[in-house]
């Protein structure tokens, strides 16, 4: 499907009422959710069915089409650094609130010291570093892909390209994002260099 930032043109609309090394960080000093970040209905410039997820890395969004007059919630998101970031076409396969947490293989051999204590997972809660809710990527071939689309104990970095892989919102932007979304939503990951 092709689909990227131009399809998009940023209207005026009402506001809505994977992870790094776990540990709860401290934001830095004075640090709060800037404005802009805030969950927006958005017009866009194509017709998408209602109920799809389109995450355009170039300028860290997460559109959740409504199907309405073309017309789409926008979110701020954090996505993969480097190479690590996997676009794609995937589907919801799973959701899970307060999620338990286990890094990659992959993940522990590029930093033993952050991740190898971890190995056997950890527990969901405010110190988990998937946040509040996630939802698990799936393809037909693979099933689960171990990517996901996840709240942050670390919402400062929501805007940049930090995590291991995945896609991460601000928790209470996740919980209305997992609320809209149902299981079998289509998910697509737009390339990095998409225009």
């Amino acid at each position: 499907m092709a689909f990227g930032r131009r399809d998009f043109i940023a209207a005026a609309g009402a506001a809505l009422g994977c992870a790094a090394a776990p540990a709860l960080a401290q934001a830095p000093e004075g640090w709060t959710i800037p404005e802009e970040w805030t969950p927006v209905v958005v017009r866009i410039g194509s017709d998408h069915a209602a109920g799809e997820i389109h995450v355009i890395p170039s300028t860290f969004s997460l559109y959740f089409t409504l199907g309405e007059r073309r017309r789409a919630i926008r979110y701020k998101v954090g996505i993969g650094r480097g190479d690590l970031y996997q676009p794609g076409s995937f589907y919801l396969g799973a959701k899970k609130e307060w999620p338990t947490w286990k890094p990659t293989k992959e993940m522990i051999a590029r930093n033993p010291g952050a991740y190898a204590r971890w190995a056997n997972g950890m527990p969901g809660g405010p110190g988990n570093p998937l946040g509040s809710r996630a939802l698990y990527l799936f393809t037909p071939q693979q099933g689960d892909t171990f990517l996901r689309i996840h709240g942050t104990t670390e919402p400062w970095t929501v805007g940049t390209a930090v995590s291991n892989g995945c896609v991460r919102l601000v928790n209470a932007h996740v919980e209305d994002l997992y609320a809209r979304a149902t299981l079998g939503t289509p998910i697509y990951l737009y390339p990095k260099d998409a225009a």
